[in-house]
């Protein structure tokens, strides 16, 4: 199990974005999320992070990207309020998560950046229900690879743990690797 663990971090590691799935825009925008259900999303990203020895902010924003719940943390870097507050809409808004914006600003997209709506810093994740952006959450305050695997469990279901496509979404994973 730890060497599964250790596997998923390196993959991680190499890649920021590859735990923020999906990679295919989803068809079209469902139902905003539910407020009871933004604050599950947020409460259960809470947990995950104060049990790696993390100090977060997280925000839901519906499809809209008008923001729904927002956690922050004691001792977060002040940034990070806000970024996880524009990770989340963009993720929404745009139906991608915030790893492809930053993969395409990487590889010389950087016109993406004269939009105000586009922040391409990995860590906002859309919520998919049968299909449909139903909004997305930004998750800010750790490492590029902590903010994505928290973000990616807390939309994950918890009956497995995993996030979709099987990926370790383990947001303490790195702690075990060193």
């Amino acid at each position: 199990m730890r060497s599964q663990i250790v596997m998923a971090l390196a993959i991680l590691a190499s890649d920021p974005g590859s735990a923020q799935v999906p990679t295919a825009s989803p068809a079209s925008y469902g139902p905003p999320i539910a407020l009871d259900d933004a604050l599950v999303l947020v409460e259960r990203g809470r947990k995950l992070a104060e049990r790696c020895g993390l100090s977060m902010a997280f925000a839901v924003a519906e499809p809209s990207g008008e923001l729904v719940a927002f956690v922050r943390m004691d001792d977060i870097p002040y940034a990070s309020t806000r970024l996880a507050q524009q990770k989340a809409p963009t993720s929404a808004r745009f139906r991608m998560t915030t790893a492809q914006f930053e993969e395409r600003v990487q590889t010389g997209r950087v016109v993406l950046m004269s939009s105000d709506e586009v922040v391409a810093i990995v860590g906002g994740v859309p919520i998919v229900q049968d299909g449909r952006v139903m909004g997305a959450i930004g998750v800010s305050g750790g490492s590029a690879v902590q903010d994505a695997a928290i973000a990616a469990a807390a939309i994950a279901p918890e009956e497995n743990g995993t996030g979709r496509e099987g990926a370790s979404t383990d947001p303490c994973a790195d702690r075990l690797a060193g």
